[in-house]
């Protein structure tokens, strides 16, 4: 009995350094050297300072930034998840009305102005952080009201969106998307 629990515990104690430090170790060395930035979390810099992940939606509240998507979770990271109500469910339906009617009289939008989808509902994780060209494209005229922008600056913001506008993962895997932070990080550097 006793040679069987000192096996037992050398087992465990075997397993926990091999599946708790030594295989840890050896995938985070093997993605650093392979994936640096990525297993690094994608922050985007300039210079020395962070404005945050390119993988993780944050809130831009101010009318001199592009918005991003809907987040039922505030954009947390620990608690992230959606709101999960059903299609049905008259919560979801009078927050989407809400979100649409708030979405167009911030932009100063025709009130017939069809909203893209994700900028009514939030996302499965909370933390999506892409919306669409369109999406993109709707809010253009007030960030350029909001930062005082000439004809021509204006012009530059419609190019600037289209520029960080990437094709479908893969060429085939989702729909064309725009990185909100990357955006209104260049955004910041237009002059």
């Amino acid at each position: 009995m006793k040679k069987s629990i000192l096996s037992g515990l050398k087992i465990l104690l075997a397993f926990t350094l091999l599946t708790g430090m030594v295989y840890p170790l050896i995938v985070s060395g093997i993605a650093q050297a392979v994936f640096p930035r990525q297993s690094n979390g994608s922050i985007i810099s300039i210079g020395q300072k962070s404005y945050g992940s390119e993988l993780l939606g944050q809130e831009f509240k101010s009318d001199h930034y592009f918005w991003s998507r809907p987040s039922a979770c505030s954009y947390a990271t620990l608690p992230s998840g959606a709101s999960n109500w059903s299609p049905t469910s008259d919560t979801l339906r009078k927050t989407i009305e809400k979100r649409r009617e708030s979405f167009i009289l911030a932009n100063h939008l025709p009130l017939n102005t069809v909203v893209p989808n994700e900028m009514l509902t939030a996302s499965g994780s909370g933390l999506d952080p892409h919306i669409s060209p369109e999406s993109a494209e709707l809010q253009i005229g007030r960030v350029a009201l909001a930062r005082h922008f000439s004809t021509a600056q204006l012009l530059q913001l419609h190019k600037l969106v289209a520029r960080h506008a990437e094709p479908p993962q893969f060429g085939c895997l989702g729909e064309k998307r725009v990185n909100v932070l990357q955006l209104n990080r260049d955004l910041d550097l237009l002059k």
